[in-house]
């Protein structure tokens, strides 16, 4: 079953247009979020806005304003900001082609995927992209959605596109001061090629499946474990690397490295930056797997029937 399109409308291109469809390039299927709850019945917390002077307001009490100076603000109202909404469009217009390169990955904000609003626009659409294909070429367009114009980048993604949203000049910091520490000082010929070495040894082509949010898959096994009423088990502690000279890291990187290549075990693997067994130094640091106290399965309560429980006991 093909996925939902959030979007659909027109690619225009000078005084060609055709039917497109936009779709999430992302999901958070597996992100990590949290309520607040009671501690002690395990209803979830609801928000209430209180003012530091009259307490607690209700909806109707409040306003939006923006603050233009410390504890100054000006009122926005509703019919404010409708003057300066802009009316949502059906086109996204591209205006300009640049270097599929050429673009700081810092401005690019969400992904979204583009293909063709069904067969008849489909050879349009594949024209369009194979062109901006063979030019090496990646289009600037703008969309407006939600009553705001977003500047979008369009870029050739297997047989259709790839778009994202940009980020505009003023939304980006500059680095000023942010690298004041890095000096002009000459870099040292031998550190550089060790280095390079280094890099050389570990370069290939970017595949994002071996990289893994062990994060998530920690916690969800222990919600899992708490829900089946089991023990949690904690991941085992690294000892934190001691200090090492520079030099001598680049150069034990390196032979580690060949040893890797060559498929069998560095000189001194297994063995820390002063000398030690690892696995000696992991017993010796308490590196070992930590488990909590069961605990009861977390469950969710009846509001009603507990509230007639208590008062049956009352």
């Amino acid at each position: 079953m093909p996925p939902r399109a959030m979007w659909t409308g027109q690619l225009r291109l000078s005084l060609v247009s055709f039917g497109v469809r936009l779709y999430a390039a992302t999901e958070s299927t597996r992100s990590v979020s949290m309520n607040q709850l009671h501690k002690d019945c395990h209803q979830r917390l609801k928000q209430q806005m209180v003012c530091p002077v009259h307490g607690e307001v209700t909806r109707d009490e409040i306003v939006k304003g923006y603050q233009y100076e410390k504890d100054k603000y000006v009122i926005i109202t509703p019919e404010d900001l409708e003057s300066i909404r802009l009316e949502s469009t059906k086109t996204i217009d591209l205006v300009r082609f640049v270097d599929a390169t050429d673009v700081d990955p810092i401005y690019v904000d969400s992904p979204y995927y583009l293909g063709p609003d069904g067969p008849v626009a489909a050879e349009a659409f594949s024209v369009i992209r194979e062109a901006m294909s063979r030019a090496g070429k990646a289009g600037i367009g703008k969309l407006v959605m939600h009553g705001r114009e977003r500047m979008l980048l369009v870029k050739v993604k297997d047989r259709g596109f790839e778009v994202a949203t940009l980020r505009y000049a003023n939304e980006v910091r500059s680095t000023d001061g942010v690298f004041t520490d890095v000096r002009g000082s000459e870099i040292d010929d031998e550190q550089l090629k060790l280095a390079e070495s280094i890099i050389e040894s570990k370069s290939g082509e970017f595949d994002p499946s071996m990289f893994q949010d062990k994060y998530a898959d920690a916690f969800f096994e222990v919600v899992k474990a708490k829900v089946e009423g089991r023990a949690v088990e904690g991941e085992d502690e690294v000892a934190t690397p001691a200090p090492i000279n520079f030099m001598e890291a680049l150069k034990a990187s390196v032979a580690a490295a060949e040893e890797a290549v060559a498929g069998k075990p560095a000189d001194g693997a297994g063995k820390s930056a002063n000398g030690k067994s690892r696995s000696k130094e992991a017993g010796s640091a308490g590196s070992r797997r930590k488990t909590s106290p069961k605990k009861p399965a977390a469950k969710s309560v009846n509001t009603t029937a507990t509230r007639k429980k208590r008062a049956k006991g009352a």
